[in-house]
């Protein structure tokens, strides 16, 4: 699948832009505000990454702008499926491109997605509690606090204090979603 929006291009990675990726996701900054997210962010893990597969639930893409001359890996979003109909919402962006709406915009084009075209009732997100922007972001597109819960990150090494926040499929009006779905 791809997604096209008025400033992005959402599009599945390739293992031959490992390079590209570890230098656009490899900020402390950056690290320290995600789950998974391995600190230092390494060449392999960037090549382990991008080969890694996909379930019928699930879509992983980077996010690239067109407010350049030519378009640029501005960072990546995803679903991961968690079972009975439930998937997980993360993203992440450079930050050079924090503070500019896209990760709304690259979330709102997801949400679509899963909307159309996946089999996902339930979108779930979780935030450290020290990340408001990424709670705003969540919450611009509908998505409540169930719960609050320790999440442990990869990067700091110990269990952070987050919320987690739900979106059901039902919830909010249907927009069309433009795509493409690549076989």
């Amino acid at each position: 699948m791809f997604a096209r929006t008025k400033r992005l291009t959402l599009r599945p990675g390739w293992p031959e832009e490992a390079e590209r990726l570890q230098q656009t996701i490899a900020h402390e900054e950056v690290a320290m505000k995600l789950a998974r997210l391995p600190w230092p962010y390494t060449h392999a893990v960037a090549e382990a990454f991008l080969s890694m597969p996909r379930g019928e639930a699930e879509a992983r893409f980077l996010i690239l702008s067109h407010d350049h001359d030519y378009p640029r890996m501005i960072g990546g979003i995803g679903l991961t499926d968690q079972g009975v109909g439930v998937a997980e919402l993360g993203y992440w962006l450079t930050p050079s491109a924090w503070g500019r709406g896209y990760a709304t915009e690259a979330a709102r084009a997801v949400v679509d997605m899963a909307r159309h075209a996946l089999p996902v009732r339930r979108i779930e997100a979780r935030h450290h509690l020290d990340n408001l922007p990424s709670r705003r972001v969540l919450e611009k597109l509908g998505f409540r606090e169930i719960r609050r819960e320790a999440s442990f990150s990869l990067a700091q090494g110990r269990a952070v204090d987050s919320a987690v926040l739900a979106l059901d499929m039902g919830e909010e009006e249907e927009v069309p979603a433009r795509m493409a779905i690549a076989a």
